[in-house]
């Protein structure tokens, strides 16, 4: 299994995962919205012979007054490959690629009310297509951001190390 960047060539059959997985379906044009405007933040997870078996859609709330914080769109793993962890894998790499790329400060995302247990910011009444609520959800990047930040350091040290040895030969 493998977890990687969504690239262009991938939302076709991500979307293709959302028709298998989720009640709740985008056009193309969203993902390539999602795409072409951060296109850092979304992961897919393929199989052993590259096909998608699983994705995150993500990007970045764009209210200038609020704190910088992400969302995640979508998220759906196949049937196949639940429960191995997949959809967490997916969740932190957009996690972290919101921290090291636009210093977010929590991920939001809207659930039907009875999934994940995340913190709840509110309910959205007739948030889906039939009528049911939605909790807006969100989960703090506190704990991940040290984390991220620490990583960061020490591979600019490991850089700066690698060039060092470069500029002695």
């Amino acid at each position: 299994m493998n977890i990687r960047n969504a690239r262009p060539e991938d939302l076709m059959n991500m979307q293709h995962c959302n028709l298998l997985c989720l009640p709740e379906n985008y056009q193309m044009k969203y993902y390539f919205y999602h795409g072409l405007s951060w296109p850092q933040l979304s992961y897919i997870a393929e199989d052993e012979n590259g096909k998608i078996v699983g994705y995150v859609l993500a990007k970045m709330e764009e209210d200038p007054d609020d704190v910088p914080h992400g969302h995640i769109t979508s998220l759906a793993v196949k049937r196949s490959h639940r429960r191995l962890g997949l959809a967490q894998k997916l969740m932190d790499q957009a996690s972290r690629a919101m921290i090291e790329n636009f210093n977010a400060k929590y991920v939001s995302l809207h659930v039907r009310k009875r999934y994940w247990p995340w913190q709840i910011s509110e309910v959205e009444p007739k948030y889906y297509a039939d009528g049911e609520d939605a909790y807006a959800m969100k989960r703090d990047l506190a704990h991940m951001a040290g984390e991220v930040n620490f990583l960061l350091s020490v591979n600019s040290c490991h850089a700066f190390q690698e060039i060092l040895v470069r500029r002695t030969k």
